[in-house]
């Protein structure tokens, strides 16, 4: 939570903000080089360790590097198309998601409190969604999407790592060494890159430092969402996401101005949010 909010932070508080804003494949981009770079370093000086690549890492760690590359492409535009408070209540659809498909894949089966702590939240975004004011097909359609990659890549992450044949830091070098052309490709194909080579700050130092930074903490909030994976659960890493964002769904009523007020849409986002907190007691509690 404290990388997601210095990464927002640093660039919010930059004079790039205006530029930069609609130019995010960029700066996710930075972030996929910075894995490489990062860990690629590491293991050459023996802080960390990872087997090297072979022919068959590919298949190894699929389809990791196609479930990264849809949630990112997938996430960066539905935030566009969707007011923050529908975005956040709409993306508790990936927690369902996780919990089938940790049955289905991982042969897991949740308790009765955390299936009820899970409807809940589900229940609340059903709500707040028939309800939704600002409703767009595209938006939706995107988000939905979001959280299918979302939940797969969390499950199929829990998979790998318990293979223990890569490790967290293998499984997040190969997967953004993979998926970095795709990712590039997407981003010259949108125009974003010729946008970004256009920007006149790139030479500036205080900017390179902050687009620096916010590489570096994109590294650490990866990093931090693969250790919470290997230590508990896909699906408990799915809800710390969401938790994440709950001072983000509140906040976005008051900032942006593109949340349209609507009682049983407020209820069902506030359900929604209690859900979170009844599974986080739930899952502490034991």
């Amino acid at each position: 939570m404290v990388s997601t909010f210095l990464c927002r932070s640093i660039f919010s508080h930059h004079s790039c903000e205006q530029t930069c804003s609609n130019d995010r494949k960029i700066l996710a981009l930075g972030q996929i080089i910075s894995t490489v770079v990062i860990l690629y370093t590491a293991k050459t000086f023996k802080f960390v360790t990872f087997p090297s690549l072979g022919r068959d890492t590919w298949s190894k760690i699929f389809p990791l590097p196609i479930l990264f590359l849809g949630n990112a492409v997938t996430g960066l535009g539905g935030t566009k198309e969707l007011s923050l408070p529908m975005f956040t209540a709409l993306r508790r659809f990936s927690i369902l998601l996780t919990m089938v498909l940790e049955f289905y894949i991982l042969g897991t089966q949740p308790s009765l409190s955390v299936q009820f702590s899970v409807y809940t939240m589900i229940g609340g975004a059903v709500l707040a969604a028939s309800n939704d004011l600002t409703f767009t097909a595209i938006g939706y359609s995107l988000v939905m999407l979001n959280n299918v990659f979302t939940a797969g890549n969390g499950v199929y992450t829990k998979k790998r790592l318990e293979s223990k044949e890569y490790g967290k830091y293998g499984l997040m070098y190969y997967n953004a060494l993979f998926v970095l052309v795709p990712f590039a490709f997407v981003a010259i194909l949108t125009g974003e890159v010729t946008k970004a080579m256009d920007y006149s700050g790139w030479f500036e130092p205080r900017f390179l430092l902050y687009f620096g930074l916010s590489c570096v903490m994109g590294f650490i909030l990866n990093a931090s969402v693969v250790i919470c994976t290997q230590h508990n659960s896909a699906l408990t890493t799915t809800i710390v996401g969401c938790l994440k964002n709950v001072s983000v769904t509140y906040l976005g009523m008051f900032i942006g101005g593109d949340y349209v007020y609507h009682p049983l849409n407020f209820l069902g986002i506030n359900i929604s949010v209690i859900g979170s907190l009844i599974y986080t007691y739930v899952t502490f509690r034991r």
